[in-house]
Formats: structure tokens, sequence, C-alpha cells
């Protein structure tokens, strides 16, 4: 990649900056665009990252992951894209008996034509185009970032989505599910149900940034392969890389935010003491310390903060970071391949919760709870989880929307379920607000 240029932007062209990329992102088949919001992070390199343009696609639909390794050491590069839910059918002998409504396949990757970067803690913009594109676009890009918003901005009307299933039948799935724990089948599972619309027309790049505005995240995406599209607020880290060390941030362990100060405050002490959600916690870290066990260097594997508690605009949610380092040898996709899908989005043992999984949900997750994030050229890498986000296919019409929560023998159907509206509640407020 070649820097053809670089600026400074004001607080507001910081502000107006998502929206002007997703914007952008309407002339393109292929675009990932990651955003950080500011939150604190000292594994995350960069504020914004985003990708316009595929200069060579990376698609597999037999032994991803090994093809994907190979064609990362023929010619090391920035690569953007994702790993889907269904991926865990290569890695393990597994099935999904749910027909797929996306066509995101499960592990998808490109090399971007163009490349735009913001690294944390500067004001300073940077424009990249690979040697062979023309670079003419980046100084459309440039005089759109800097030109002044005109007028107040467009809102997006988020369409009535119907639960795939109703609550009395979510209830009685979480009823079955904590016999199979009784039984001792599995310890831990997340439990999915989705709302979806059909026969809607939408404006991705408008919902992104509304979605961004009324819920900032740490792990903000908007993702485009071809006309699916994700929209996501996601506020859970699924792996990084950062020279030989490996990061992984599970989050289990959720709360409503509190109405004043004091009663936030008091919200999230019962959170870090909550034996529910520590229980909840602590299985996912032990699985998360198994996964990366498999890759790491001896003795390296640690858990480097148990029990965080942390605030977002809607929840508060309890992350531990379990941290290792590389094992001598083993390449960057060799973490992936032992390691997904992320256990918070699973349970354990790993195996028997995907086997429930697939039995008890009602359709397939594809994008969801998988992830997307990217390679660069040296070797790193950083992935989300993809969760509190919105799918869509612009041929078919078709949005949807994911929810889940952990299920454990402690857990009550009724509680759980409200969880999961909460979770969405910044997409539903959206619904009743516009």
């Amino acid at each position: 990649m070649e820097k053809i240029t670089e600026f400074t932007l004001s607080q507001s062209q910081q502000l107006n900056l998502l929206s002007k990329l997703s914007g952008w992102a309407k002339s393109f088949k292929y675009v990932a665009i990651y955003h950080s919001n500011h939150y604190p992070d000292q594994y995350g390199k960069y504020e914004t990252l985003a990708a316009f343009g595929a200069y060579r696609i990376f698609q597999a639909s037999k032994q991803s992951l090994e093809s994907l390794k190979a064609y990362q050491q023929e010619q090391p590069s920035w690569l953007f894209g994702h790993f889907g839910f269904e991926l865990k059918d290569q890695l393990e002998e597994l099935e999904t008996r749910h027909a797929k409504t996306f066509e995101f396949g499960d592990c998808a990757f490109f090399e971007p034509a163009y490349l735009v970067l913001q690294e944390r803690g500067s004001d300073q913009l940077q424009l990249y185009a690979n040697f062979d594109v023309d670079a003419k676009p980046l100084s459309d890009l440039k005089h759109e970032i800097q030109a002044e918003q005109a007028g107040k901005a467009k809102r997006q009307q988020i369409p009535r989505l119907t639960p795939r299933m109703s609550k009395k039948a979510y209830l009685d799935a979480v009823q079955r599910l904590k016999e199979e724990i009784q039984y001792g089948n599995v310890y831990e599972l997340n439990y999915c149900q989705e709302f979806f619309a059909e026969k809607v027309e939408i404006e991705p790049h408008l919902l992104m940034a509304q979605l961004n505005e009324h819920s900032p995240m740490p792990f903000a995406a908007f993702y485009k392969l071809n006309d699916q599209y994700l929209m996501g607020a996601s506020p859970e880290r699924y792996l990084c890389k950062r020279g030989e060390k490996l990061i992984s941030q599970p989050i289990k362990g959720t709360a409503k935010r509190g109405k004043n100060e004091a009663e936030d405050h008091a919200i999230k002490m019962a959170l870090k003491a909550d034996l529910k959600e520590q229980t909840e916690n602590v299985m996912i870290v032990d699985l998360v310390r198994n996964d990366l066990s498999r890759t790491a260097a001896k003795s390296s594997v640690k858990v480097e903060e148990l029990f965080g508690v942390y605030t977002f605009p809607q929840v508060h949610q309890l992350i531990s970071t379990v941290i290792s380092e590389l094992k001598e040898g083993l390449h960057p996709v060799d973490v992936i391949s032992n390691s997904f899908p992320m256990g918070s989005m699973t349970g354990a043992p790993k195996v028997s919760a995907l086997q429930l999984i697939d039995k008890h949900e009602v359709s397939a997750r594809e994008l969801y709870s998988g992830s997307v994030g990217y390679f660069d050229p040296y070797g790193d890498f950083d992935f989300n989880v993809v969760i509190r986000s919105l799918l869509y296919h612009q041929s078919k019409q078709y949005l949807s929307l994911t929810v889940g929560g952990a299920i454990t023998d402690l857990c009550v159907p009724e509680n759980e379920y409200e969880e999961c509206l909460l979770k969405a509640k910044a997409i539903f407020e959206q619904q009743k607000n516009h």
C-alpha cells in the first residue's frame, strides 16, 4: 500500500467520520469499517480502520482456515473479512441442520484497494491506495470528509422486527436446556433467538450511523460483501494478536443501566458479586484458557483480569481478559483454528454445547456470533464478536437481529428472555422512536 495523503481531523470531522465512510461505501462491493468510539483499550491500535474495494479476494468453502493460512503465507498483506459461525462444521464433526438466509460464506477476506486509518490517540487520518489502483477516489473521499455536514442527518426507520419463536417456545427451550445441564451433558450454553423483517428496504449506511450514534461501542463494524451488510455495535473482542501476545476478552454477565449515578454504581457492584454471573463468566474463562493453551508457549496462559465491570450505553457487562504467548513455529491462523467459535457464544464443553445449539435453536446464526476483523501484513490481527448487530440482505430485502444469553443451572428462563430484550434495547428503542 502507498500512502496518498494525511490530514488533521477537526472535532466535528471526527464525530462525522463513520457516517462519511459508510456513505462512501456505496461505491464499492467489498467494504469493512471498524470504529472504536474512543473507548480505552490498551490492545487496540486504531480508532478507525477502513477498507474499500477488493484488490484480491479470498473465499473457501472447504478447509477454509488451512487455505487462508496458505494464502497469507504466499503474499502477506492487509486482509479484511469474517469468520461465520457455521465455520464450526469445518473445525469439528458437526453439521448445521438449518438453511442459510445470507450468502456471506463461512470464511471470506479481501485485500483492499483503498485503506483509511486513524491511530489511537491521533487526530491524523491516513489514506492509502494499493499500488496498481487509481488513487484519485481518495481525493474525493478527503473532500467529502472535510466538507461541512449539510443540514440535519437523514434518519432511517427501523422496520418492526418479528420474533422467529414465541416467548413460550423460548421459555420451553431454555427449560429443556436446563434439563440437559442437570443430566450432565453440558455445563453452560449460549442460546439465541432471531428477530426479523421481510420485504423491507433500508439504507444500510444511514442505519449504521444511527445505530452508532445511539449505541457507540468499542468494536463497531460496518461490513459489506456485495449486497450483504452487517451493521454492528459489538462491545466484545474475540481475539487479538500483538507481536507474540494473544488476547481474548470474553463477555459473560449483563445488567441494566441505572436511572442515576448512585443506582448505576449499586447495579455494577451487584453484577460483580452475583454468583450466577460469576459462574457464567468463569466457565467461559476456563474454556478460553483451554483454547489458547493449544497454541501457547509453555506456562504463558494467564488471566490478566477476572470479572472486570465495564459500562456501555444500555448495559453493564462482566468482561475477563485471558492472554498467552504464541508457541514458536505456529501461524496466526492456527490460533483461530484452535479457538473458534469463541467460548462466550458457545458454552462448555464446547462441542457438546454446539451440538445442543444446533438441536434447540430454530435458525442458522450465519455471521451472527461469528467474527469480523483484520490481519495486518506483519502477522498481527484483531477480531470482534458479532453481537448486538443487524444483518441485511439487500436483494432479498431481509433484515435480521439475533440475540442470546448464557443458560446455566442457576438461570431463570423468564430472566433470560428479558436479558435478550435488554441486549437488543438499542435497536428496539429506535423502532419505537422513529
